[in-house]
């Protein structure tokens, strides 16, 4: 008897399933589970993911509407996924609906065919070519076109690559030449097309952590902690090289669509043109194209970012998360899932190696190592005979600086670049300025919907808010007092790449930060003029600590490390050490020693001292034992109720409601309702509530006990509010 209903995943904000009634013309069919359908959904019409189908449901039947149309033949989720995102949905205690549409690319989500569309090929309607050759002796391309296909039809996009419209236009007119489709058909042949490339010998250090990963049998976590510039990728590149000889497929992630061009490079070179890349700046349809071809078995690597972790596969053997303690894998909004963290759970379900590679991991992945949850593989020496550069703190009490940089400094970066090197100067902050003020009052230029200051922006000429992007014209007197004598506070990237041409006229400067990298293809290209010496001084945020090769930068200057010592977050420490640390790998990266100088009021803060002056490795297990002291992250478990609204009385008691709530759990901590570091943003308030415990299992099941009674609050549906698990952001 064939089943009646469906179960069906919604994407909506409501932690259930809906059931569903099979219209009666599609009763007979089969194999629901995994398939996507269009429902009806209030007023709206959906498409959702089938998770269960039986004979019958807790709801009445008079009650269920139908679904309105089935979408796939076959299932576009396999059992495995399926599994995944009802886990996903537990640990992260979000909405199944929302997570299962997380799974799809957007392209499926909106109701897009899951399988390949037939190719259009062109094909001739003459017998010879002879047959033509009198009546098109004329028209040349005309009769150059019907040669190419006098053998067999070719592909209508190979045919536009070469000839006009108004060819392939004027002999389907003439009757000679016709468009047909045919079945799309999976190349797998990409095992055959495997580069055999020469590859550098491994040091000590690499082969054995190429044995280890090499000997693992089924599923088995890696962790490997190697220096900036001691070939990590070649372990990557060794290890991969026998999966793909079986045939099998392998994933690696990357943090930042920057550093994808790189990497993509060297695999290719290694394997040849085996890999496809999923990042956020491909469309919908590149995006669905890489994600059939993976589930075809029609790639052998797969590189991408945060989401790439969902791709399914035909034979996945080997999952890589390079640079692991990247903040960007976990996701900020909507599911905050972490991609490392799934990475974990499916390299266990398909029981096969995962390897994290790092040289600043996160203190999660270095507490699993040290108790023996991953396997610890370290490089402690760059690869080639480099040298690691040397760490200088320089004290800037009392001394004059110019563009925020000391004298001293400025001096050292004449030296270098007379030598014919590179400069890496690190801001934390991008734009002209972080702060607009009136000389006359102090009035500052205020964004009114955050209570943040406007960042001055000369290049584009306006005030930005870095909050919630809100932009405004520079005004011409203060709207205080109407005093014209306005003045920049602070500084930004743009101001020190002007007073830097100012200083260095001779010289080449580049910037690196969000708003000189936007564009499709831009920061590759500015990366490869700097990897051909056209710029000589290299400015920039974050961006430019992301693993990057510049083999000629031998200096680098750190501004302002000490905004990072008194920071209200916990993490803060861990991510100065990881900052500081990449930004250093950036320098003496080749056979020229590199030097890198950390500009600071407190040289003696023993933090900085023994970053400096023992090396990330020891600082970080510094850290650890802090934490373990404090009873704090990986040694405790949180989770974050993060509430946000335009009106603060709502915000107030739903959060005291829910403090009261979970403080009766004696195993549990409740700490807050807090303001989060960005108290207002887009006009609305924002507070925090903070629990946490030492058991993670009994943490969630607390929170997914009381999630009833805080959904049924009644200022619930008046605010916006949400779980953040193993939280890594306060803002």
């Amino acid at each position: 008897m064939s089943d009646k209903f469906l179960t069906v995943a919604v994407p909506v904000p409501l932690r259930k399933s809906f059931d569903y009634l099979i219209p009666a013309e599609l009763s007979q069919q089969q194999d629901w589970i995994g398939c996507r359908v269009q429902v009806p959904f209030g007023r709206r019409q959906l498409v959702g993911v089938v998770i269960a189908s039986s004979n019958t449901s807790e709801t009445p039947e008079a009650k269920l509407k139908a679904i309105s149309a089935r979408l796939d033949n076959t299932p576009v989720l396999d059992n495995k996924l399926l599994r995944l995102g009802a886990w996903m949905a537990q640990y992260y205690l979000h909405a199944i609906g929302e997570v299962y549409a997380l799974l799809l690319p957007s392209a499926l989500r909106k109701g897009g065919a899951s399988l390949p569309a037939d190719i259009p090929y062109i094909e001739k309607c003459f017998g010879q070519l002879s047959d033509v050759h009198e009546s098109l002796k004329q028209a040349k391309k005309q009769l150059a076109l019907c040669a190419a296909i006098a053998c067999e039809a070719k592909p209508l996009s190979e045919i536009r690559a070469a000839y006009s419209a108004s060819i392939i236009k004027d002999l389907q007119t003439k009757g000679l030449i016709r468009q047909t489709n045919k079945a799309y058909k999976p190349d797998t042949s990409w095992p055959e097309r495997l580069l055999d490339a020469e590859h550098y010998g491994a040091n000590i250090e690499q082969s054995i952590a190429i044995s280890a990963i090499n000997q693992a049998k089924g599923f088995a976590s890696f962790l490997l902690e190697g220096v900036t510039g001691s070939g990590k990728t070649e372990v990557y590149l060794q290890v991969i090289e026998p999966r793909l000889a079986k045939g099998q497929q392998v994933l690696i992630l990357v943090p930042e669509i920057g550093l994808t061009p790189q990497t993509v490079k060297r695999f290719e070179q290694r394997f040849g043109n085996i890999v496809g890349v999923l990042h956020s700046g491909l469309n919908d349809t590149q995006r669905l194209r890489i994600w059939q071809q993976a589930q075809a078995n029609e790639l052998g690597i797969v590189i991408g970012t945060r989401s790439s972790i969902f791709t399914p596969f035909a034979q996945l053997g080997m999952i890589i998360v390079d640079e692991e303690h990247d903040e960007s894998f976990k996701q900020q909004d909507g599911v905050k899932y972490h991609a490392r963290d799934i990475a974990v759970y499916r390299a266990n379900q398909l029981n096969i190696p995962l390897i994290m590679g790092s040289a600043t991991p996160s203190l999660e992945t270095l507490h699993n190592a040290f108790i023996k949850k991953y396997h610890h593989c370290q490089l402690t020496q760059r690869a080639a005979n480099a040298s690691m550069p040397t760490q200088l703190l320089l004290d800037v009490k009392g001394q004059a600086l110019k563009l925020g940089i000391a004298q001293g400094l400025i001096d050292k970066m004449q030296t270098q670049l007379a030598q014919g090197n590179q400069v890496l100067v690190f801001v934390h902050r991008r734009g002209y300025s972080p702060a607009l003020l009136c000389h006359q009052c102090g009035h500052v230029e205020t964004c009114v919907d955050c209570d943040n200051p406007y960042t001055v922006h000369k290049v584009s000429n306006n005030l930005q808010c870095h909050r919630c992007c809100n932009q405004r014209s520079i005004p011409r007197q203060c709207q205080q007092c109407g005093h014209k004598d306005l003045d920049t506070f602070g500084l930004g990237t743009e101001q020190i790449e002007q007073g830097m041409a100012s200083l260095f006229p001779d010289y080449s400067c580049v910037r690196i930060d969000s708003d000189s990298t936007r564009g499709k293809g831009k920061l590759s290209h500015l990366l490869e003029q700097i990897n051909a010496q056209t710029h000589q001084i290299l400015i920039g945020t974050q961006i430019l600590s992301k693993g990057h090769h510049f083999p000629n930068v031998t200096l680098a200057i750190i501004l302002n490390v000490d905004g990072s010592l008194f920071s209200a977050d916990f993490r803060a420490p861990e991510k100065l050490g990881q900052l500081i640390t990449q930004l250093s790998g950036r320098a003496g990266r080749a056979n020229k020693p590199g030097e890198v100088w950390l500009q600071t009021h407190h040289p003696q803060h023993p933090l900085l001292q023994d970053l400096v002056q023992n090396g990330f490795a020891d600082y970080a297990r510094s850290l650890l034992l802090e934490r373990k002291e404090a009873c704090l992250p990986p040694y405790e478990y949180q989770i974050l109720l993060r509430v946000e609204s335009a009106n603060m009385g709502l915000i107030t008691p739903f959060l005291n409601d829910a403090a009261s709530l979970l403080s009766q759990l004696s195993k549990l901590k409740v700490i807050g309702p807090l303001p989060c570091a960005i108290e207002k943003k887009q006009g609305r308030f924002r507070m925090m509530l903070l629990i946490q415990s030492a058991s993670r299992s009994y943490l969630h099941k607390a929170l997914n006990d009381a999630l009833p009674i805080i959904e049924s609050h009644a200022n619930s549906s008046k605010i916006r509010w949400s779980l953040d698990v193993s939280p890594l952001d306060f803002t």
